[in-house]
């Protein structure tokens, strides 16, 4: 099998959709899975490891960590009849996306698209609401044209449905616990950090409105007015409301930019409590890499954190945009330490039902299907 995959976001950015594409990416390795990569072309230097065409591109306004490629429609078109793949992966709705759309169209290779951002629920968070009926337009125009549209989670499927979105499955996300392990937890990480002796509050994400980072300052003073010195709180990530964030956080909150492979992991088992306050996810990685890393995970109760987060069993939800709702969970969780060590032992089992090989293993039978009935369409035509 050969896939082609269409992305408007790649390595080295760390996001849902670059994390999914490099575990995929080894997925194909291990089972021999020819593959190729049409992507921006950023960092060029820092992803030779990896089958991939970059085109010239520039930075997407409404996610930096997106670009606008400009794509050479005949190099584009050249590399596509000379790799031959049986099925083309869209993985975002941006330029890339629609020359996957359009390339696949012309040569009569079946189109597969993920739907992994919540672009329409980002327009309200930067004052464009106006354009919230023409994004939905163009999404389903995008998506409909393909195959079959992926969802990462239950919550984003009844979501694309409800705006017109019909041919759907899910294409869920796993988690690695060699990567992300209570193992990693640091004495002499907390202690450098001066948090050793303190009930420790994370949040990992992009530093951005659209995260509702405000609800997690809100309800983290109600915390800190209660316990003084004894919680702190961790907020790792980058991202443009980052040196905003810094200003206005409570002093002494500790910012450690954005962080990858050991140094994250460290972060994550080296905490107590993951505090996840956004409401438009379409899944959510963070929420299973914290699980996996032995923390307790107090989440808003939207989107697709939903379909990981089972409410007071391996998890909390609090009521979106509540930041009081929030502090209470937070307060409860501390108190109720029998309440924390059962969430604790639940989440681990939770993680263990996650693994990436499982996922993968349905996206192939996926992509087969696909290519099957496409060959059935052909040969019924013919």
């Amino acid at each position: 099998m050969r896939v082609a995959l269409f992305t408007d976001t790649f390595l080295p950015q760390v996001n849902g959709v670059t994390n999914t594409l490099s575990k995929l990416i080894e997925y194909y390795k291990s089972k021999n899975i020819e593959y190729l990569v049409f992507a921006p072309d950023s960092y060029l230097e820092l992803n030779k490891n990896y089958n991939v065409e970059k085109f010239v591109s520039i930075k997407f306004f409404l996610y930096p960590e997106c670009r606008l490629s400009l794509p050479n429609i005949f190099r584009l078109r050249n590399s596509l009849l000379k790799f031959k793949p049986d099925i083309i992966h869209i993985m975002t709705e941006l330029n890339m996306g629609i020359a996957g759309l359009t390339y696949g169209k012309k040569l009569g290779i079946p189109t597969i698209s993920s739907y992994t951002t919540n672009f329409v629920q980002y327009l309200k968070y930067y004052n464009l609401d106006m354009f919230q009926n023409a994004l939905w337009n163009y999404m389903r125009w995008f998506h409909n044209q393909n195959e079959i549209t992926l969802c990462p989670s239950m919550e984003t499927k009844k979501l694309l449905i409800s705006h017109g979105i019909n041919n759907t499955g899910i294409f869920s996300r796993g988690i690695d616990i060699n990567n992300f392990n209570d193992k990693f937890r640091s004495i002499e990480l907390r202690k450098q950090l001066g948090i050793h002796d303190k009930i420790v509050l994370l949040y990992v994400g992009r530093v951005a409105k659209e995260k509702d980072i405000n609800i997690l300052q809100e309800g983290y003073a109600k915390i800190l007015n209660r316990y003084k010195d004894k919680v702190a709180l961790i907020i790792t990530g980058n991202g443009p409301e980052l040196e905003v964030y810094k200003k206005s956080f409570p002093k002494g909150t500790i910012f450690t930019g954005y962080k990858i492979g050991s140094e994250l992991a460290k972060i994550y088992a080296s905490s107590d409590i993951f505090v996840f306050p956004s409401r438009t996810e379409t899944f959510g990685n963070v929420v299973l890499e914290a699980m996996a890393s032995g923390l307790t995970v107090i989440a808003a109760n939207a989107g697709g954190v939903k379909d990981t987060v089972d409410n007071g069993i391996n998890g909390m939800l609090f009521k979106p945009g509540d930041a009081e709702d929030l502090a209470n969970l937070i307060i409860e969780i501390i108190e109720d330490k029998s309440l924390m060590n059962n969430i604790k032992h639940n989440a681990t089992k939770t993680v263990l039902e996650r693994s990436w090989d499982c996922i993968f293993q349905n996206l192939i039978k996926t992509y087969e299907n696909i290519i099957l009935s496409k060959k059935c369409k052909q040969s019924i035509i013919s």
